[in-house]
This record gives structure tokens, C-alpha cells and sequence, in this order.
């Protein structure tokens, strides 16, 4: 245990320097996304390689050996300082985030932030020279996010009234992330799995870069995603609808855990779900069908509309010409295999009859999660920290590759050229294989006894 400990010492040293290095790197220029498609951005991708290498050998350790008590400490200690590292900085990858501080200052001013564009001569109050340039899509673009990100948007805005606007909300960020691995740890109490197995979340490099670095709204995900699932675990099904809820208001994309967590005829989950929806949109209504903002034009923009942007179809129509509505039966196609697989994972698939009830819970969340985002294949890496949630429980090789590889879409986010999202979703595809009709779990992991290894 002591030379185990050592070596995640020794792991985490590795995964500190070169998150300092990161920071060294040339810093966006103002009002550019980013730091742009140069070397830059290619020798991050270069340095975020290295960092999952050095992440796959600490998650090794831990599902390879006993940890000891002391594991949890060197694990939650580790992800702290890797975050602070980088808390400081500006957001250094992407500049999402002046959108949300701009959003809560839009409330804050007691107007709707679906109402109007931030370029739009009415919000020409709230404009500076810090957070105002730098929004995305200023000119043109509604705000696109759903109403639980809103609220915590405004809830950052309070903050930033005794903090600068950028640390505000990565604190924000921070700290909803903090609550998500709180609820991680509890989930490995209830599945008889060690603490220190959290590390599969908080040392990946992708959370500290997009979550304490950028300050993504998906952290909001992780926190309720997390909660949603322990309460489901620990039977407390209106606690469980009401997170999943949260988390579906965030980002929508989580409404893909809903069929594993809600149970056939379980009405009271049904109605919380729906109820709380209702409430969280009822205070943006005035603007009518405006409160999905630029959630159709995003999904032209990105590619999903035409097809382009659905890596499967964009190597497809590599090597022959697809029809105009190819894209519509291939999402159609999708929805189909998530469905069936919704329906097998209701029915409690006979391969996960012995299992845990955690356990059965998390693989249900990894496979409907893992399908639907590679089937989708969002072009940003932070689309894909979620599916770490259940990898705590149930790793997945093909999961923790596709999580871990995924700043690999950095060099090409819009699938224009396929060998770069090739190099993430082909061995994806093929550790899925290997995950799905192997006999043994992937990557080395031990089956436990429910009892086994508890609290350590």
C-alpha cells in the first residue's frame, strides 16, 4: 500500500508540473476564441496526450491494487491542486464562459436573457472591455443555454459583485464540481467499491482544463448527473428525478440517464421530472418559444442538420454521396437503438441480473451515454465529462479512451478533415467491442464483493 501510495505521489507530481506547464503556453488574444488552430493549441493537445497517459497509470494503480485509506486523501488532496493551478488563469481554451457572466449580468439587470442579442442596442449598458468582447456569436446568437444554467449564471453574478466576474464563476464551476465528486464518493460506498476508484473522474485532465481552467457550464452536469444517480442507488427516487431534472436543465444531453433511472409506472418520478421543468422555464416564458434560444441554429452551425458535423456520416460520405435526408434516418436509426437498449436496460438485462444494483445502474448510464454521444459526436471535449460519472462504478476502457482522448477534437472540431476524430472514435469503437463481448471487465478491473474494499 505505502509503495501504491508513492506512486500516485509520484502520478500526481507528473500530472501538476505539466498542467503548470499548460500555462505557459501563448494566451488567447483578446475577442478570439481561444488560442486559436496554430501551434499552440496543437502542442496543448501534445501536452494533454502526455497528461492521459500518466492519468491512465494512476487509475491503474488504484483498480489493480488494494488502495489504502490514505488513497481517498493523495486522490481528493491531488484534484484540488490541480484545479487551483489553474483557477487563476484566463480562460485559456475557450471563451464560453463570458457568455454565462454576461447572461447574469443580464439578469441582474432584471431583464431576460432569452429576450435579447448581447450586441442589441438594449443590454449597451452592460457592455466593458473585459467580457463583452469576448462573447461568442455576440452579434447574431440568442443565449442557448436552458434555464437551470441560467440560474446558476445569476447566481455567479452575485458573486462577482466582491470577486472578478472570471473567478466568480469558475468558483462557481469549481464548487458544483466539488458537491458532483462528493456525490461520486458516496456512490462507491453504496456499490462496495473503494473511495479512492473517484480518482477515474478527478485526476482526468479533461475536468481540470474545462472545468477549473474554462469554467464550462457542463460542471453543472456533473454535480446534479452525480446526484441524480446516488439518490437513485440509495432509493430516493423524488431526489433522483428532481437532480436528473437539474441536470437535463443545464444541458439537455443527460435526458439520456432518464430511462435507467426512471422505473416503468413510477408516476411520482414522471411528475417531479415534469413539474420541475415547468418551473425552472416559467420565469422565461415572456419570450415565448425564445427560451430555446439558438438551439436550432447551433445544431445547423455544428453540422448536424446536413450531416457533416455526425462523424459516422461525414466518413461515410468519404466514399460515396449520400442522399439529403440521410442525416434525418440516421438520427432516426439512433433514437431506435436507444430506445431498444432503454427497453433491455428496464427489463434488467440477464448479464446484469447478478450485479449490484449500483453497478447495474452505472453500466446502464455508460451505455446509454456512450452511444448516444458517440452516435452524436459532439466536436468540444467538455461534451464528454460526464460519461466519468458511472466510470467511477463501472470503468469502461472505451468510456475512459473516449473521455481522455477527446482534446483530440481540438485540432479539427468540425469533422472537415476525419483523421483526427478518427483517432478518437475508431479505437473507441473497438475498446466498445472489447468492453461489450469480452468475458472479463476492461482495464483490468477486479470484480468486488459488495462488501469488498468499502470506505477506503
Amino acid at each position: 500500500m505505502a509503495r501504491t501510495n508513492l506512486l500516485l505521489m509520484l502520478c500526481l507530481l507528473l500530472l501538476a508540473g505539466l498542467t503548470a506547464l499548460g500555462l505557459t503556453l501563448p494566451q488567447p488574444e483578446h475577442g478570439v476564441f481561444g488560442i486559436g488552430y496554430g501551434a499552440a493549441l496543437t502542442h496543448f493537445v501534445e501536452l494533454a496526450g502526455v497528461q492521459g497517459l500518466i492519468y491512465a497509470a494512476a487509475v491503474a494503480l488504484i483498480l489493480w491494487r488494494r488502495p489504502s485509506a490514505a488513497a481517498l486523501w493523495i486522490v481528493l488532496g491531488g484534484a484540488l491542486a490541480l484545479r487551483l493551478i489553474v483557477l487563476g488563469a484566463p480562460p485559456f481554451l475557450s471563451n464560453d464562459m463570458y457568455r454565462y457572466i454576461w447572461d447574469g449580468w443580464v439578469q441582474g439587470a432584471g431583464i431576460n436573457p432569452y429576450r435579447y442579442i448581447p450586441a442589441d442596442a438594449h443590454l449597451a449598458f452592460l457592455r466593458d472591455a473585459t467580457v463583452y468582447p469576448n462573447i461568442n456569436r455576440a452579434n447574431y446568437a440568442h443565449t442557448i443555454y436552458p434555464p437551470a444554467a441560467e440560474m446558476i449564471f445569476a447566481a455567479s453574478a452575485l458573486l462577482g459583485k466582491v470577486l472578478p466576474p472570471v473567478l466568480a464563476m469558475k468558483l462557481m464551476m469549481v464548487a458544483l464540481e466539488g458537491v458532483g465528486i462528493w456525490a461520486m464518493v458516496r456512490l462507491l460506498d453504496i456499490a462496495g467499491l473503494p473511495r479512492a476508484r473517484v480518482v477515474i473522474y478527478a485526476w482526468n485532465p479533461l475536468p481540470v482544463w474545462e472545468f477549473a481552467s474554462n469554467g464550462h457550464v457542463d460542471a453543472i452536469v456533473i454535480c446534479f448527473g452525480s446526484l441524480a444517480l446516488l439518490a437513485a442507488c440509495a432509493n430516493r427516487r423524488t431526489l433522483s428525478a428532481a437532480a436528473l431534472a437539474i441536470a437535463v436543465l443545464a444541458k439537455f444531453i443527460p435526458v439520456l440517464w432518464a430511462p435507467i433511472l426512471w422505473r416503468r409506472w413510477d408516476w411520482r418520478f414522471a411528475t417531479i421530472f415534469a413539474a420541475l421543468v415547468v418551473l425552472f422555464y416559467l420565469p422565461y416564458l415572456g419570450v415565448g418559444a425564445g427560451v430555446f434560444g439558438f438551439l436550432g441554429g447551433y445544431g445547423s452551425q455544428e453540422g448536424i442538420a446536413d450531416g457533416k458535423g455526425l462523424f459516422l456520416l461525414a466518413a461515410l460520405g468519404q466514399f460515396c454521396a449520400l442522399p439529403g435526408f440521410a442525416p434525418k434516418l440516421y438520427l432516426l436509426c439512433l433514437a431506435a437503438l436507444l430506445l431498444v437498449l432503454a427497453l433491455r436496460l428496464q427489463n434488467r438485462m440477464p448479464s446484469l441480473s447478478s450485479m449490484p444494483k449500483a453497478q447495474n445502474l452505472c453500466y446502464g448510464a455508460l451505455l446509454l451515454g456512450g452511444v448516444g454521444m458517440a452516435g452524436v459526436s459532439p466536436h468540444y471535449p467538455w461534451y464528454y465529462a460526464w460519461l466519468l460519472i458511472p466510470a467511477c462504478v463501472a470503468p469502461r476502457a472505451s468510456i475512459l479512451y473516449l473521455v481522455t482522448a477527446s482534446p483530440l477534437l481540438y485540432l479539427n472540431p468540425i469533422h472537415t478533415r476525419l483523421f483526427w476524430p478518427s483517432l478518437l472514435f475508431g479505437p473507441f469503437v473497438l475498446l466498445a467491442a472489447w468492453d461489450l463481448w469480452g468475458r472479463k471487465t476492461a482495464f483490468g478491473l477486479r470484480h468486488l464483493k459488495p462488501t469488498e474494499g468499502a470506505k477506503t
